[in-house]
């Protein structure tokens, strides 16, 4: 099979998970802008999910690209991280409407945990499925980062409990190594 409905649904259901955290941020009551510094743990939870959706978006559709065809396992491997991105919205709220209290702080790392493992496994899936000498392989390699992310959410979500905000800037931090563009796909293609 093709890929392109398979993006195509990822898109949908990706920009539905940022449409449905928008919309549960809360109008604050009150003029001044006062009445906006309760919502900023709100503001600044949906910022920071909103920034990892984005890039879950961006690698998967380079994913995709690169990818020449798909099969079964490849679209259950994209569920699977579908279902994880769609639990963004929930811990996203319960983490920004508490402050970024020391549960859900490790919850929302134990999401973006299970996240990055399901998107390690879809590439996986398609690199079985398509080949070891496919594009997707020779650009993916190591996969170092994607290696380190793993490590990162798994080390931070207990020291989540001990000090919370140190687990904030671990997700930050991360967030930000993924920021840097990742060329890999793009040079298989251009090669």
């Amino acid at each position: 099979m093709r890929t392109s409905r398979m993006e195509a649904f990822s898109d949908g259901v990706m920009a539905i998970i940022i449409t449905i955290m928008v919309l549960e941020m809360k109008v604050p009551h009150g003029e001044q802008i006062e009445a906006l510094r309760p919502l900023l743990p709100v503001l600044l939870s949906y910022v920071l999910s909103f920034v990892y959706i984005g890039i879950y978006w961006n690698n998967h559709h380079h994913l995709l690209h690169a990818t020449e065809r798909i099969g079964g396992g490849v679209l259950w491997a994209n569920l699977h991280l579908l279902f994880w991105l769609s639990l963004f919205p929930f811990v996203t709220g319960w983490m920004g409407e508490n402050h970024f209290a020391a549960a859900p702080t490790a919850l929302y790392g134990g999401v973006l945990l299970m996240a990055a493992i399901a998107y390690s496994i879809l590439v996986r899936s398609i690199i079985a499925h398509e080949g070891r000498e496919s594009r997707v392989a020779r650009a993916i390699g190591g996969d170092f980062k994607g290696l380190l992310s793993i490590l990162l959410y798994a080390a931070v979500i207990p020291l989540a409990y001990l000090i919370h905000w140190a687990a904030q800037a671990v997700y930050v931090l991360v967030a930000l190594m993924w920021l840097v563009p990742d060329r890999r796909i793009e040079h298989q293609l251009a090669d």
